[in-house]
């Protein structure tokens, strides 16, 4: 049986993050992918780029949940940006209504490429009503230092400090990625499970096409549980994952460049025109 996989988020339109980068990644890992829409996020060209974001309705996310859950419970499912405090309300009444398991939250605050945090209202309502319910929840350095109250976090010590105030907030695990803002030479994320440190470093690649990292990486954690694999596994192949997908980025257009979402599974070779 394919396992069914859910992510309520917002669009990117550019193609890289969002739902688009989690229908993606829960396709690579071979699972089924529904997708809740909660805002669109445009950019314009003529405007240097700059990010509009659009919520949806919160009564078309409910219909849209609605349809997805008329099956029952699914095997996993993910948040990312939210955007209402009805519809993070919403979130959390089918998350409970159904009972599910296997949740992660990815704690989106800000467009990448914008510096303007997302309504504070709207993380305080994801707090308050989401964090409990993750099995893990996934922020960056600066979601960590926000979420924490620590503010801007430098070293792997300050991600611990941030680690242990996060999850007294409900999750039962938390891996902060340390990205770029870390100022290492290494990739370097920190799981932690509430009793243990797990420090996980990578090869950090000088690249400006990683947009959509963050995203795919959460969708790749969520994909895993829903496979079955026990958390700090699903962490550890999320990031040869997306690791393998920041190499491989691709260009986009004349502002940006995005992951390789097929890159682990050389996508690229499927389906293939056959000589004749």
């Amino acid at each position: 049986m394919i396992k069914k996989v859910l992510t309520v988020a917002g669009s990117d339109s550019s193609g890289g993050a969002g739902i688009q980068a989690d229908l993606k990644t829960f396709e690579e890992y071979g699972t089924f992918g529904f997708s809740a829409l909660t805002s669109i996020v445009t950019m314009d060209p003529d405007e240097g780029w700059s990010h509009t974001v659009t919520p949806i309705e919160p009564a078309l996310v409910e219909k849209q949940l609605k349809t997805i859950f008329a099956g029952g419970p699914l095997d996993a499912m993910k948040t990312g940006m939210l955007g209402t405090i009805e519809a993070i309300e919403i979130t959390r009444g089918y998350i409970d209504n159904y009972k599910m398991s296997n949740i992660v939250i990815d704690p989106v605050m800000a467009c990448k490429g914008t510096n303007e945090l997302l309504q504070p209202e709207n993380v305080a309502a994801m707090t308050r009503l989401l964090l409990p319910t993750a099995t893990i929840t996934t922020p960056n350095l600066v979601e960590a230092g926000i979420l924490s109250g620590i503010g801007e976090l430098t070293s792997v010590e300050q991600m611990k400090d941030a680690a242990k105030k996060i999850i007294e907030l409900g999750p039962k695990n938390v891996v902060i990625k340390g990205g770029h803002r870390l100022k290492t030479d290494r990739a370097v994320d920190l799981f932690y499970d509430g009793s243990t440190f797990t420090v996980f470093e990578d090869e950090l690649f000088s690249t400006d096409y990683n947009h959509g990292a963050g995203c795919t990486f959460a969708a790749a954690v969520t994909a895993g549980l829903a496979k079955g694999y026990p958390v700090i596994d699903a962490v550890a192949l999320a990031k040869k994952f997306v690791s393998t997908a920041i190499k491989n980025g691709q260009k986009i257009n004349p502002f940006l460049g995005h992951v390789w979402h097929g890159a682990y599974n050389h996508a690229e070779d499927r389906m293939g025109k056959k000589e004749e």
